[in-house]
């Protein structure tokens, strides 16, 4: 069944994810304890240019590919050839911008950073779009293996770089390699003969056209608040900050984004029934904020003790930002469904439209709120925008689907009970620890699951059943 294949590549995409984020933690623990936040301070301003660079030219090669009804050896062809093209504009805009960039940011360091940087974005141009078959086949073993292979390997060599004396180069490896041996493996599993060609060019015009501007205004939304804080605070400060919405977005790239490809790939499959499609939508969201929603509240609430145990007491100061971001990032997840599901129907255009939009206000609101009240209030500023945003997400689901927003809210209220429960327990856990438990680890050890069963006994004490009924069927 259709339900079943895709919770099994689910799974296998989480559990993908999962570990090369586990593999992640262990090089960034070590990272962190060996380098300072001005170290991380560095690669976060390089990363700028490249990042921006990389979004701007992004295309959805694989997601234009699994929404065919056949793929074929020329759509194949043109993928590749698609993605070369890909690969050299982003080589010649950054080999054009790192000079003027490296003098807007007064530092000749950034120069060989951001060159090196941009070799993971350019290799990941490159993968073997025979890739696709196992995608469109929700076989997500193949890709499970594909990228632990790749972080295990690009961990070894940082760890490696870093014992060498390499410094923050390190987390130039860290960044770049897995991109790099993710590519040439592809081509193991799946063999693919190159040929340039672009004769199924008007199956990927349109929708790579409003896919790429949609990732166009995301990129600049999502690296604004880095602009704007590299001219008012240090590069220790911004460090710090960076780290903070690294760890902040762990649950939303851990766990829901890995889990939308098949997800994608399933309402591929039923998107000409409407009526399978709501009820497959409805089922989505909901488990996407049972997830997402509590794993972001918890790590506001104890995010002293994530940033102790993870990154140590350097890294102190950063657990204000953590606490802060995480609660502002609390309804972004709604958006990862909603992208899924449009781009399953092929109304790219609408994620352009609610990314413009989101754009929009954090030019607004982040500069107003960093004005008058420094980081705090820039992050105050993004939790905000995120709430307009989330009745936006609500609303587009309503005209795709006809499923209006008190229906949506309805199908969320557990979730909302659940959070507030779980943060009362937390906080009277956590009083009657203060002064009793001195180590953070196992502080933190002994509320997460506390906090974890509380939220998932209020959900099942008020109807909501972690085994849902097949909607995908």
């Amino acid at each position: 069944m259709l339900t079943k294949k895709t919770f099994r590549g689910a799974g296998w995409s989480v559990s993908s994810r999962l570990i090369s984020r586990l593999i992640d933690f262990v090089t960034l623990l070590a990272l962190a304890r060996w380098l300072t936040p001005a170290d991380f301070g560095l690669i976060a301003v390089a990363l700028i240019l490249v990042s921006v660079t990389d979004v701007i030219l992004e295309m959805p090669l694989t997601a234009a590919l699994t929404r065919l009804r056949e793929v074929e050896q020329s759509h194949l062809d043109t993928a590749f050839t698609l993605g070369v093209i890909r690969s050299g504009a982003l080589a010649t805009i950054v080999l054009c911008g790192v000079w003027p960039f490296s003098m807007f940011y007064a530092d000749s360091r950034l120069v060989p950073l951001i060159i090196f940087l941009m070799l993971g974005p350019m290799a990941r141009s490159l993968n073997s779009p025979g890739m696709v078959y196992f995608i469109r086949a929700i076989n997500f073993r193949t890709m499970f293996l594909a990228e632990t292979a790749a972080k295990l390997i690009a961990c070894c060599l940082a760890l490696l770089t870093l014992y060498l004396g390499g410094g923050y180069w390190a987390v130039v490896v860290s960044s770049a390699a897995p991109h790099v041996l993710l590519a040439l493996i592809s081509y193991i599993l799946a063999p693919y003969r190159p040929v340039f060609s672009l004769s199924e060019m008007p199956v990927f015009v349109g929708f790579i056209g409003w896919f790429s501007s949609a990732q166009l205004v995301s990129a600049v939304s999502w690296q604004l608040d880095k602009m704007l804080l590299g001219h008012v605070i240090s590069k220790s400060e911004l460090g710090k900050y960076s780290m903070a919405g690294d760890i902040a977005v762990l649950p939303s790239q851990s766990v829901i984004g890995p889990a939308m490809q098949p997800v994608m790939a399933a309402f591929s499959m039923i998107n000409n029934d409407r009526e399978r499609l709501k009820r497959a939508y409805v089922t989505v969201s909901r488990l996407t904020m049972v997830l997402s929603v509590p794993a972001f509240l918890g790590t506001a609430l104890c995010a002293d003790l994530v940033v102790s145990v993870l990154l140590g007491s350097q890294w102190k100061d950063s657990a204000d930002y953590l606490r802060i971001l995480s609660l502002s990032m609390l309804l972004l997840s709604y958006y990862q469904p909603l992208s899924s599901m449009a781009m399953a129907i092929d109304q790219p255009s609408s994620l352009f439209r609610l990314n413009l939009m989101d754009l929009l206000l954090r030019l607004v609101a982040m500069p107003l709120g960093l004005y008058f009240y420094s980081v705090y209030g820039l992050i105050i500023a993004r939790g905000l925008v995120s709430v307009v945003m989330f009745v936006a997400y609500m609303t587009t689901v309503r005209c795709f689907l006809g499923l209006s927003i008190s229906a949506q809210l309805l199908n969320l209220w557990q979730v909302a009970l659940g959070c507030c429960v779980m943060t009362g327990v937390v906080l009277l856990v956590r009083d009657q620890l203060a002064g009793v438990i001195s180590n953070s680890l196992l502080e933190l050890a002994i509320i997460a699951p506390i906090g974890a069963a509380i939220y998932f006994a209020t959900l099942v004490a008020f109807g909501v059943r972690l085994k849902t009924r097949p909607e995908l069927t």
